[in-house]
């Protein structure tokens, strides 16, 4: 176990440090070519392999280390019925789109993500749609609190809202990555029109929500009979996981293209909520509150009938 835990940190380190890696890489390097011919030969080729396969080694790090995270707080059950319908559906929505036009819009995948499925989809794609579909919808389950309410007689709205305000949440994220990603110097994917919304068409985010509902409506139905309770505390990777790929996308579209309104709808729309939500979180797991009750009662039983003992001892 305690391997595991050391390689899920190493994960979301490594993936972390690969953003940052990364940004350097687009922001600061490649538009200065003087600063590369001036590395060694080893340097440049370490450079030139680093920004080939950068965009890959910081989605399978989080993927991974969000993988690690489930696994070790919420059972393989709960991993792998999350992840193998968000990775498959993802996969079917943006294969879809990028052959069809819908849902997305008109769009296709420039190099710099992996190896595409069928020559259309970079691989990872599905991964981060996984990774960051799940720290979206936990943080919101968690923060609605809807396992802790399982047996309350609006359960059944808590359920639609977390998966309203994850979806929502892994939305928010697209705000900000879409032009870093497609109006940028380097980008990494194109629309065939230009949309209204800073070069991203509205119905791209349409087809976010519309995908994100779908895979986080599966999980819900799978977790249903399997609830989870997870502190504030327990939230702290998912959290840290969500904000640094926003980040990401923010540093890209302010200094890179310059706009600003994206980036707020980001911080207004996902990060302020993410906060907020795992503040709401309990501070103490519902299964291990509801045993210190039990066990307070059970003690205060004891007492009771010590000291009714006590009282009929003659003297």
């Amino acid at each position: 176990m305690k391997q595991l835990v050391n390689l899920e940190r190493f994960s979301l380190a490594g993936h972390i440090i690969s953003l940052a890696f990364g940004l350097a890489g687009l922001l600061i390097v490649l538009p200065h070519p003087e600063l590369i011919a001036s590395l060694s030969t080893f340097g440049q080729t370490a450079f030139v392999w680093s920004m080939a396969g950068g965009g890959v080694v910081y989605i399978l790090l989080g993927a991974a280390a969000v993988a690690l995270y489930a696994n070790r707080t919420l059972g393989r059950w709960h991993l792998l019925t999350f992840m193998v319908p968000s990775v498959l559906l993802s996969l079917s929505s943006e294969l879809l789109g990028t052959s069809t036009g819908f849902p997305f819009g008109e769009y296709g995948y420039l190099s710099g993500l992996g190896y595409k499925v069928a020559g259309l989809v970079p691989f990872t794609i599905p991964l981060s749609w996984f990774y960051m579909g799940f720290v979206s919808y936990l943080i919101a389950r968690a923060g609605l609190k809807v396992d802790e309410r399982r047996n309350t007689k609006w359960n059944w709205l808590l359920q639609i809202g977390a998966i309203a305000i994850g979806a929502m949440l892994l939305t928010s994220w697209d705000f900000a990555l879409d032009p870093a990603m497609s109006q940028t110097a380097y980008p990494f994917w194109h629309y065939g029109k230009v949309g209204a919304f800073f070069g991203t068409p509205f119905r791209n985010f349409a087809g976010w929500i519309a995908t994100g509902v779908v895979f986080m409506t599966v999980a819900a139905l799978m977790w249903k009979k399997a609830p989870i309770s997870l502190t504030r505390k327990q939230l702290t990777l998912p959290l840290v996981v969500y904000i640094s790929n926003i980040l990401f996308g923010a540093v890209l579209t302010i200094w890179g293209a310059g706009i600003w309104i994206p980036v707020a709808l980001s911080i207004v729309l996902g990060v302020v909520p993410a906060v907020v939500l795992v503040r709401m979180a309990s501070s103490i797991p519902a299964a291990t509150t509801l045993e210190q009750l039990e066990n307070v009662a059970v003690q205060s039983q004891k007492t009771q009938v010590a000291v009714a003992s006590i009282g009929v001892i003659p003297k």
